[in-house]
């Protein structure tokens, strides 16, 4: 038969289905199926729904909630100050230092965002990818845990880019203004974190920083309320950062410059909504292309509290030790073990073995073995902040060093630390009443001795303020002083340490304080 034949010479697109029920009558095969597909599609439709109820109430909240909270000021007060000294800690870095300035060197914006210990002025986009990534990158601004953790501090990126650009236009924006913005900013963020894990399904937390920073600079650049609710729907369809830059075998210094560019983003996004860019009125809630269904496993988010001021109030400064927030108290029971060894007359080579009990998150993300082989690894490996004060009696940010981690001791002691929950730790951590970061850690000595120690609150704890607050300003003192003179660092404390005409300082007059000589 020759059928076959020519059937088979016929090209893919071309060839036919012969019907098991007749060997006539043949029906195209793609033909057939599109007929089917289509009498039973009715289609989507275009009618645009009203926005998704979690756009609306960020953008009610940044444009209609009135902070009156004076606990919030003053913890947004030292705050800032924190914040930018971290920045400046930095810059002493030439990891971080290389990533800045403008995108074609020797750009000068008129007008522009002004860079804390830089000469820069760019513009608004990239100041804030600047300011951001030297706040970040040590790990050593402020911190809030719960289901998801994270950096409220990181939207001051956005926040003091557009602020500081506005003001050199001519706009009377004040410290007192960014003040706001971070409360509002702070509390977007760690809203969104209270009871929704984004690391369970693999995003940063970045995601956050971005849709903060977006609602609070949409309203600064006097976008309205509607706007607002475009930009932010904006940021959550833009894309968004897997976190495998923070876990091993991947971490990097991606890490420490990904705040910048979720700043840098919503500044961007921002700006193209107030131009005309129309929103996406249901990103989150769309079936099957929404934020929800494609990288939230179909769950919608949940909100402990409405928001007001409590994320500011309630938010945890890394006052000692550029760590990751898990292993503050680990690292500072760590430096009490360390002391008591001393007293006995012993060093950390008389160790046999170590036990910490913590948090869960923190076996989660910061419970590493094996080799560390950059900073970015071992400033978010739990053995390695806990092993270096052991044997030195210290950890600063010179301690992830590839030249300090070289020491062989540091190695051979993380091979004897090992990691344990403790049950009430991971709870209390989640309570909304104590928001506690417990580590407690059994040293056991070749001679049989043990040492324990436990830890529950941070020094940088809500429940530790009136105690951290004095280390906290000779922190920002630490750090201004590798950058500035004792003259003018003392015109720098001078001003933010008077609260209410701090508060009412000029913006572009209070980054003027920072721009280097």
């Amino acid at each position: 038969m020759l059928f076959p034949r020519a059937l088979r010479a016929l090209s893919p697109s071309r060839r036919f289905l012969v019907p098991r029920t007749s060997s006539h009558n043949l029906v195209p095969l793609f033909a057939s199926s599109s007929v089917r597909f289509m009498s039973h599609h009715a289609g989507e439709s275009t009618l645009r729904p009203e926005p998704d109820k979690v756009l609306q109430d960020i953008a009610d909240y940044v444009h209609t909630y009135k902070i009156d909270s004076p606990l919030a000021f003053e913890t947004a007060r030292l705050c800032l100050i924190d914040t930018i000294g971290c920045g400046l800690e930095g810059l002493r870095f030439p990891e971080c230092s290389k990533l800045l300035g403008p995108v074609v060197e020797g750009t000068v914006v008129p007008n522009g965002t002004k860079v804390p210990g830089t000469n820069y002025q760019l513009d608004p986009i990239r100041g804030a990818f600047n300011i951001g990534t030297i706040i970040r990158w040590l790990d050593f601004n402020d911190c809030f845990l719960a289901a998801e953790w994270g950096h409220p501090s990181d939207n001051l990126g956005a926040i003091l880019a557009v602020a500081d650009h506005l003001a050199r236009q001519g706009q009377p924006l004040t410290v007192h203004d960014l003040l706001e913005g971070m409360i509002k900013a702070h509390e977007i963020q760690g809203s969104l974190a209270l009871l929704n894990s984004f690391n369970r399904v693999g995003l940063d937390h970045v995601v956050l920083v971005k849709v903060a920073s977006t609602a609070v600079v949409s309203k600064m650049l006097g976008l309205t309320r509607d706007q607002t609710v475009d930009a932010v729907s904006q940021a959550w369809v833009d894309g968004q950062s897997l976190r495998t830059y923070r876990h091993a075998p991947n971490t990097g210094p991606r890490k420490s410059w990904a705040a910048g560019d979720a700043c840098s983003r919503a500044v961007n996004l921002a700006l193209l909504v107030k131009k005309g860019e129309k929103g996406l009125p249901s990103v989150l809630t769309a079936k099957t292309w929404g934020f929800y269904d494609v990288l939230f496993k179909g769950k919608p988010f949940e909100f402990q509290i409405p928001y007001g001021s409590y994320i500011m109030e309630n938010v945890l400064f890394k006052i000692s030790y550029p760590a990751e927030f898990h292993a503050q108290t680990a690292v500072e029971a760590a430096h009490t073990v360390y002391r008591k060894l001393k007293g006995l007359g012993k060093t950390a080579d008389a160790i046999k073995s170590v036990r910490i009990r913590t948090q869960e998150a923190a076996i989660r993300i910061i419970d590493k073995q094996g080799p560390l082989d950059n900073f970015a690894d071992r400033d978010h490996a739990i053995n390695y902040m806990v092993a270096y004060p052991l044997i030195y009696g210290e950890l600063t940010s010179d301690s992830y060093t590839d030249a300090s981690a070289a020491d062989p001791r540091i190695d051979a002691l993380r091979a004897k630390i090992h990691c344990v929950e403790e049950k009430r730790f991971s709870i209390d951590y989640h309570d909304p009443a104590k928001r506690s970061i417990g580590n407690a850690l059994l040293v056991e000595l070749d001679d049989g001795t043990t040492i324990e120690e436990e830890v529950e609150y941070p020094v940088g704890h809500k429940r530790r303020r009136e105690e951290g607050t004095p280390l906290l300003m000779n922190k920002f003192k630490r750090h201004i002083s590798h950058h500035f003179d004792e003259v003018h660092q003392k015109k720098i404390l001078d001003i933010v340490s008077d609260a209410p005409s701090f508060a009412k300082m000029p913006v572009d007059k209070f980054t003027d304080l920072f721009v280097k000589p």
